[in-house]
């Protein structure tokens, strides 16, 4: 399906989580896309929403559906989040609801209109130039964060799992553990991480990385995959974060 008017031209693709990271890949950077994985019928009224939607057009609010309230709490979740983490790095100004540094500047990124992508990385050979006590403590800290998350599934295992949902947070937690590990994260892997449907993770994917939080990275060895990494002000943020628990 595909939505047109004076916007950029969106297009929603349909597709399993199997498939989901080559058909992430082969999507043109330059087309706002909606991804649905396994969908039901939520999520694919939502998808028709927002390919309608248009740059110049008038809503008039008179019934809101279950679909549309979800993807407003998206969002306003999205800027709580980076309020939050710009407040902990101590980072003012910029764009309301992002915290400065975040934001990509616009010559970084002149080749892919609406969307934040880094350069490739060579993750089979990231430099080894850290200290061994500077890996120690990386390796001591991914290992907490992921204690965490473990901790975050076992609540699931005694109270309904949507009770706590909580995807930007548990994808920020994984991609954290991630950098630190030195490993790269699918976006089908992220997906997973979120702990919700993958079609919800993936909006929240678009709008994290949307909100200046993750970057599109190549993958340097299979152009047709992406992997998802964490912002320098996401990951410095969430550094301080886990330094202020450690004290």
């Amino acid at each position: 399906m595909r939505g047109g008017g004076r916007a950029r031209m969106s297009s929603g693709c349909e597709t399993s989580l199997a498939a989901l990271d080559r058909l992430v890949a082969s999507v043109p950077a330059s087309l706002r896309a909606e991804f649905l994985v396994d969908a039901d019928e939520a999520d694919r009224l939502a998808a028709l929403a927002a390919a309608r939607r248009t740059r110049h057009q008038v809503v008039h609010d008179v019934a809101r559906d279950a679909a549309m309230e979800r993807i407003d709490r998206l969002q306003e979740e999205v800027a709580r989040i980076s309020r939050l983490l710009g407040d902990l790095a101590g980072q003012r100004g910029g764009l309301p609801g992002t915290p400065t540094g975040f934001a990509p500047r616009p010559e970084e990124f002149a080749d892919y209109p609406g969307q934040v992508r880094s350069a490739p990385r060579d993750f089979a050979a990231v430099p080894r130039s850290f200290v061994p006590e500077e890996r120690a403590i990386e390796r001591q800290r991914a290992k907490a964060v992921r204690r965490v998350l473990r901790q975050r599934r076992m609540r699931e295992q005694y109270f309904p799992a949507d009770l706590f949902a909580d995807p930007a947070w548990d994808m920020l937690l994984d991609l954290y553990a991630a950098r630190l590990e030195r490993q790269p994260v699918s976006v089908s892997s992220l997906c997973i991480a979120a702990a919700v449907p993958a079609t919800t993770a993936l909006r929240w994917i678009k709008t994290m990385t949307d909100a200046g939080l993750f970057l599109r990275e190549a993958d340097p060895h299979d152009g047709r995959r992406i992997f998802i990494g964490l912002a320098e002000g996401a990951f410095d943020s969430l550094a301080r974060y886990f330094e202020a628990l450690e004290e």
